[in-house]
């Protein structure tokens, strides 16, 4: 176990979550952010590619469990992504659809952003977010982040504007010291 929240827990995924990977990167609705669902081999490469994360940077897409079930619900987490000129680090993610609206992501992704700054000494972080994606920009406001920037980015041949929503931890120190006082 990597993190723990009141109701979740983040671990590494490995190749037993491919079921439930499937049950979120094979769902349209879920996928509509990436142009369409993944294919069987899609949903390997986007495994493998978090497995290598752990290897290079120690972190990367974690599984979201479930604490009362353990079920595998979704993923979130940690991962360099390119922005612009340079690697951001960016706090991802991704639910089954049954599982939307339920505070989850919020939850993982407020925990992500707390292990940023307390074990990897972040200095910021943010989540890149297609504009058309309100639920998910609705999840980095909730975690405290602001609209910082804009950028196209193509994937699966389609340009796609998406926003960069960044907290730095300046303004986490801030707000912990008022808390404090």
């Amino acid at each position: 176990m990597i993190i723990e929240t009141a109701r979740l827990y983040l671990r590494e995924m490995n190749q037993n979550d491919i079921p439930a990977l499937c049950k979120i990167l094979q769902d349209p609705q879920t996928m509509y952010a990436y142009e369409g669902a993944f294919s069987d081999l899609e949903v390997q490469n986007w495994l493998d590619k978090q497995l290598a994360h752990y290897q290079r940077w120690g972190f990367g897409l974690w599984a979201m469990v479930l604490k009362d079930t353990h079920e595998m619900i979704g993923q979130c987490g940690l991962t360099m992504q390119p922005w612009k000129n340079e690697e951001v680090l960016e706090i991802g993610y991704l639910l089954q659809r049954q599982y939307w609206h339920k505070g989850y992501a919020t939850e993982a992704a407020s925990a992500c952003k707390q292990y940023a700054f307390e074990r990897l000494h972040a200095q910021e972080v943010c989540s890149i977010i297609r504009d058309t994606n309100f639920a998910s920009q609705n999840v980095a406001i909730r975690n405290g982040m602001k609209r910082m920037d804009r950028r196209i980015k193509s994937y699966r041949g389609v340009d796609m504007p998406h926003f960069r929503y960044v907290v730095k931890r300046e303004t986490m120190d801030k707000e912990t010291k008022l808390l404090k006082t």
